[in-house]
């Protein structure tokens, strides 16, 4: 009897979430109008400046400027012509130590052929910039490495579970959001890179 009450309310629950999903009211178009800024962009209270993003494919990803290890600044508009895979990571997460030896390998591959890799260190939620750096030099890093010391490009960016990628192709549009860890064999078919 009670597996059987278990398994109707699972399926209630299921039910309930699926029409909650689906069900949109009848809205006015000053409501429509608001709704679509609201789902454009939304300022946090708790990083100010910063704002959730309507990230989807076929967006264009939204601009942003950090510092690298090295002292230099970048901002993703600078890689326009060139197809880009922008990574979000932190030293302390399994999968993204995972995920580095395979984008070194097809970064080395595949540099010559008009695709970077911009891997933004969460830095505000990493052991620091020396922990950052020991990493970068013990899996022998070579791509880009910029530091989002505020939080402003990871929360922009919903990297709210790490590794999160970005695809993005040369005109800046976002063509496909990854979470989880990537191997070489996926970059490349999401890259389009023969």
């Amino acid at each position: 009897m009670n597996k059987n009450l278990l398994s109707f309310a699972i399926l209630a629950l299921a039910a309930v979430i699926l029409v909650v999903n689906i069900w949109k009211p009848n809205l006015t178009e000053s409501e429509k109008k608001t709704t679509d800024q609201t789902e454009e962009s939304v300022e946090t209270e708790d990083i100010p400046g910063a704002k959730l993003s309507a990230l989807r494919e076929g967006a264009e990803a939204p601009d942003f400027e950090l510092n690298t290890l090295d002292g230099k600044s970048v901002k993703l508009s600078d890689y326009r012509g060139k197809k880009v895979i922008l990574n979000f990571w932190a030293t302390w997460c399994p999968p993204c130590k995972a995920e580095m030896p395979h984008m070194q390998n097809f970064y080395e591959e595949n540099k010559d052929k008009g695709v970077e890799i911009l891997a933004v260190n969460l830095t505000n939620m990493d052991k620091g910039v020396d922990e950052v750096q020991n990493f970068v030099k013990e899996y022998g890093l070579t791509f880009t490495i910029p530091l989002d010391e505020e939080g402003t490009a990871g929360t922009t960016y919903q990297a709210f579970t790490i590794p999160t990628s970005y695809i993005l192709d040369e005109n800046g549009i976002i063509t496909k959001k990854i979470v989880g860890p990537m191997d070489e064999n996926m970059m490349k078919k999401l890259t389009d890179i023969k």
